[in-house]
């Protein structure tokens, strides 16, 4: 029992060093604060639905990394793991637009294009996004109310130019609904 207690002492009493180590100074450059929120995990997922088909085919395996975004910034262009209120399961899409971008929808051939900062939005094979029908009423109350996107909220695409179950179907959404970035 007392060597229990011993071990136990000097796992704490190391524990306890590295954390003040990581709060120390270390010459002129200061290290950061540890900060157990960052420590995520990775899981292994297999991707059903085409939403992002071709840039990710249905039945590929993908990396979600768990809670990245607790001390990462949402950026432009990734993909990310996005809880969809009442859908059992995590849908797969690209960050199209971050907080602090202008954006409107645009009247084109044939539907609407969807511009962000002046530049007409292009899915992973550079084509156009071009949407049609209620996904244009969705996507114009948003943008008239929202012109700029507002902090800790997004524009969310899948990969089809036409749209998906993202933001053409349910508009802007927030960054607390987004649990994990995506590597392929």
């Amino acid at each position: 029992m007392e060597k229990k207690i011993v071990l136990i002492a000097s796992v704490t009493a190391l524990i306890i060093s590295a954390m003040l180590i990581f709060n120390s100074h270390v010459g002129s450059v200061e290290v950061p604060a540890f900060n157990f929120k960052c420590i995520s995990f990775k899981k292994e997922m297999t991707v059903r639905g085409f939403s992002m088909d071709p840039f990710i085919k249905p039945e590929q395996t993908v990396t979600a990394l768990f809670g990245y975004y607790n001390c990462n910034p949402v950026q432009r262009n990734d993909i990310v793991l996005y809880a969809y209120s009442g859908n059992d399961n995590l849908l797969i899409k690209f960050i199209k637009a971050v907080p602090g971008d202008s954006w409107t929808l645009k009247e084109s051939s044939g539907g609407y294009g969807i511009i962000v900062n002046g530049l007409s939005l292009l899915n992973a094979e550079g084509i156009a996004y071009l949407i049609q029908g209620s996904s244009v009423k969705m996507l114009e109350l948003y943008a008239k109310d929202y012109p700029v996107i507002p902090e800790d909220t997004y524009l969310l695409l899948g990969d089809k130019t036409d749209g998906s179950l993202d933001s053409t179907s349910f508009g802007l959404i927030g960054k607390r609904d987004i649990v994990a970035k995506v590597e392929k």
